[in-house]
């Protein structure tokens, strides 16, 4: 059994500590925000915060999740950072098909909370494991922009 803090809640979790985290959100929470891409950490569909920090859940144990904070998509809403950053996407119409998009929030928001004021470059190099198929990455970059904006 290993207790984990989900978006403020702490969860007791039986499952194999092997277990990538993704797996024990989806089916054994239920959390199914956060998406499986490539099962292999390259991607960033299933990206969430460790900490404050981007981790891909795909690829990180349940063990490796024990004594962290762990935030998920479900829990930008009610986060300042994570509320701007989806009210940006929303404003600069940034999804296409969507599928990575969930990823991509919680790259940008771990990215704002570390730097309010990023350049090009920085916003490059943090969203750079995230892949987005439909190519939308100039409206990510001006809704990262945006979001920087009104946090300011």
């Amino acid at each position: 059994m290993v207790t984990l803090n989900i978006n403020g809640h702490d969860r007791q979790i039986d499952a194999d500590p092997q277990t990538p985290i993704l797996w024990v959100l989806r089916d054994l929470l239920n959390m199914t925000g956060t998406k499986f891409g490539c099962g292999t950490g390259l991607c960033g569909a299933c990206t969430v915060l460790f900490d404050g920090a981007p981790v891909r859940s795909c690829v990180t144990p349940l063990s490796a999740a024990a004594g962290v904070r762990v935030m998920t998509i479900e829990a930008m809403q009610g986060d300042k950072v994570g509320k701007a950053v989806q009210d940006a996407w929303v404003k600069i119409d940034v999804p296409q098909c969507g599928y990575c998009q969930s990823g991509q929030v919680m790259s940008a928001t771990a990215l704002l909370r570390q730097n309010s004021k990023p350049s090009d470059a920085d916003i490059d190099a943090a969203m750079s494991g995230n892949l987005c198929r439909c190519g939308t990455y100039q409206r990510i970059r001006a809704a990262i922009k945006d979001a920087a904006s009104t946090l300011g």
